[in-house]
C-alpha cells in the first residue's frame, strides 16, 4: 500500500508539473541556453563540455544538460521535452519530502510538506522551467534528509559516544555525500551548503559524537571522487577554463558582484536589498506564506523549556530545518547577485516545519492546496497559450519554419537572445551570426541562402533597395531579458 501511495504521489505530481509545458516557448536567456547547450550535446557527441552556439558555455555544471539529453532522445528536441526533466525532479523532491515527513511526524506531517512545496509559487514556475534549479533541489533535499538521519536517527550501539556504521546508517552516510556530489553537478559548490548546516545544528545540539557519525574526511573524499569523474576531464578538455569561468567568474563573480543587472553594485543599494528574500518569500512561498509569521511565533512560544520537554514533541527536529533554511537565507542574502528563486533549496525544509505545525489544521490545509491547485491549473492550460504570441523568435520561426533547410545561415542585430539559435537551429545546422546594423547588409549580399533579423525600424535604412525575390517576415513581441518591447523583421534571401 505504501509503494502504491508513493507511486500515486509521483505520477501525481508529474502530471501536475508537465500541464502546459508545451504551450509557451522557452524563455530568454536561461531556457533556451539549457535546451540548445543540450542538443549540441548530442550533435558533438561530447557529454563533458557544454557548448552553446558553437562556443564553451562553462557557467554551470553538465547535469541538467544530461537530464535533457535523455529527455531529447524520448521525445524529440522540443520545448515539452526540455522542460520535461525538471518536471521529474520536481516530483522526485516531493516524494522525498513525503518519505522525509513521515520520519519526522508521521503520515500527516508526509503528505502535507509534499503538498505544501508542490503548490508554492516557485516550485510550479521551476518545475516547469528548462533550468537546472529543480535537480539542485532535489539532492539538496536528500543531503539534508541523509543528514537528519544521521544526526538523530537510531544509533548503532548502545554506547552513543562511539557509533559505527552498520547497514542502515551506511546508506545514509552514501546518500549525503552522493547527494553533495550530484548536487555539485547539477549547480556547483552552493549545493554543499547541508555541509555548513550540520556545522550549525552541532552548535545548537552539542552532539559530541558528530564526526564519528558523518566521518566527513571519507565522505568529502568520496564526494570529490565523484565530482572528479567530470571535473578532471573538463578541466583537462577547457585547460582549466571551466574553474577560471564556473568558479570564478559564476560563483564568485555572483558573490560580490551582481550579473547581468540582477541585484547591486554600489554599497548603497546592496544595504538596501538586504531584507530582498526575507520579502520575497512572501510572494516565492505562496498561498502558503500567509502562514509564515504565525509560525514564526508559535517557534519562539515553543522554545520555552517546558514546551520542549512535552511529550512527543522534539524540539531538535525545529532546529534542525530552521537552521538549513537560515543558511540558505543567509547565504543568498550576503551574495550581491540576487534572483527571487535562488532560496528555493530552502522551500522543502519550510514546507516540512510548516506541516509540522499546521498538521492539526487540516481545513485550512484543504482549502489553500484547492485554491492554489485551481488557479494554477488555469494559468498554464489557458494564460500561458495566450501569452505564447508575445515571445517574437517563436513567431518568427513559425512563420518561416517550411522555407528552412539546413544549408541556409543567419544572423541577427540587436535583438541576439538565446531563444533565436534554439528556434532556428532545430532546422538549420550552422550557427547564429551576431551582426550590427554596419554589417548586416555585407552579411546578406554573401553567398548561398541566407536570412538576418533585425528591428523593423532599421529595415530600410539596411536594406534601402530589398530585391524583389527576397521575403521579409515581420512581428511583434516582449523581449523578457531586457523587459522591453520589440517590433522585428526578418529579411530572408532564398538563395
Amino acid at each position: 500500500m505504501r509503494s502504491i501511495n508513493y507511486a500515486l504521489l509521483l505520477l501525481g505530481c508529474l502530471l501536475f508539473h508537465v500541464v502546459g509545458t508545451w504551450s509557451i516557448p522557452l524563455i530568454d536567456r536561461d531556457e533556451p541556453r539549457f535546451a540548445e547547450a543540450s542538443r549540441e550535446m548530442i550533435e558533438r557527441g561530447d557529454y563533458i563540455v557544454p557548448h552553446f552556439n558553437n562556443q564553451q558555455r562553462l557557467d554551470k555544471p553538465p547535469l541538467a544538460y544530461w537530464a535533457q539529453v535523455v529527455s531529447f532522445r524520448i521525445f524529440g528536441e522540443n520545448d515539452f521535452a526540455a522542460r520535461f526533466p525538471s518536471a521529474v525532479a520536481a516530483a522526485l523532491v516531493a516524494l522525498s519530502i513525503l518519505g522525509w515527513g513521515k520520519r519526522i511526524g508521521g503520515d500527516g506531517v508526509g503528505w502535507w510538506a509534499a503538498i505544501i512545496f508542490t503548490l508554492s509559487l516557485q516550485t510550479f514556475l521551476h518545475a516547469k522551467a528548462a533550468v537546472a534549479d529543480m535537480w539542485l533541489v532535489l539532492f539538496m533535499t536528500t543531503a539534508h534528509w541523509a543528514g537528519y538521519e544521521l544526526f538523530f536517527g537510531k544509533r548503532s550501539t548502545p554506547n552513543a559516544q562511539r557509533p559505527t556504521l552498520n547497514s542502515e546508517t551506511l546508506g545514509w552516510w552514501l546518500c549525503f555525500y552522493v547527494a553533495l556530489a550530484l548536487g555539485f553537478l547539477a549547480k556547483g559548490p552552493i549545493a554543499w551548503t547541508p555541509l555548513l548546516m550540520i556545522a550549525a545544528v552541532k552548535f545548537f545540539v552539542r552532539d559530541v559524537d558528530l564526526a564519528k557519525r558523518f566521518k566527513f574526511v571519507r565522505g568529502i573524499l568520496l564526494m570529490l571522487a565523484i565530482v572528479a569523474l567530470w571535473g578532471v576531464p573538463a578541466l583537462i578538455q577547457t585547460q582549466g577554463e571551466f574553474f577560471r569561468i564556473g568558479i570564478g567568474r559564476h560563483v564568485v563573480g555572483r558573490s560580490f558582484g551582481a550579473m547581468e543587472g540582477h541585484g547591486a553594485n554600489s554599497l548603497g543599494v546592496y544595504l538596501l536589498l538586504l531584507p530582498f528574500y526575507f520579502a520575497t518569500i512572501f510572494a516565492s512561498f505562496f498561498p502558503w506564506s500567509i502562514k509564515l509569521p504565525a509560525l514564526a511565533k508559535k517557534l519562539r512560544r515553543d522554545r520555552d523549556k517546558s514546551r520542549l520537554r512535552a511529550p512527543g514533541y522534539d524540539g531538535r527536529v525545529d532546529i534542525y530545518l530552521l537552521t538549513g533554511t537560515a543558511i540558505i537565507f543567509v547565504i543568498f542574502t550576503l551574495i550581491k547577485t540576487k534572483l527571487p528563486h535562488y532560496t528555493l533549496p530552502a522551500f522543502p525544509l519550510l514546507s516540512l516545519l510548516l506541516a509540522r505545525h499546521l498538521v492539526d489544521h487540516p481545513q485550512f490545509l484543504k482549502r489553500c492546496a484547492i485554491v492554489a491547485a485551481s488557479i494554477y491549473l488555469v494559468v498554464a492550460l489557458f494564460v500561458a497559450p495566450s501569452a505564447a504570441r508575445a515571445f517574437p523568435a517563436a513567431q518568427l520561426f513559425r512563420q518561416i519554419r517550411d522555407q528552412l533547410r539546413p544549408e541556409i545561415e543567419f544572423g541577427a542585430v540587436d535583438f541576439q537572445e538565446p531563444s533565436l539559435v534554439w528556434y532556428f537551429r532545430s532546422r538549420i545546422k550552422g550557427w547564429m551570426t551576431p551582426l550590427n546594423s554596419a554589417n548586416a547588409a555585407q552579411f546578406m549580399e554573401k553567398g548561398g541562402a541566407r536570412f538576418v533579423i533585425l528591428p523593423t525600424t532599421l529595415v530600410a535604412e539596411t536594406f534601402p533597395d530589398l530585391p524583389a525575390a527576397w521575403k521579409s517576415f515581420t512581428t511583434r513581441g516582449f523581449n523578457i531579458a531586457k523587459g522591453k518591447d520589440v517590433d522585428l523583421t526578418l529579411v530572408l534571401k532564398p538563395d
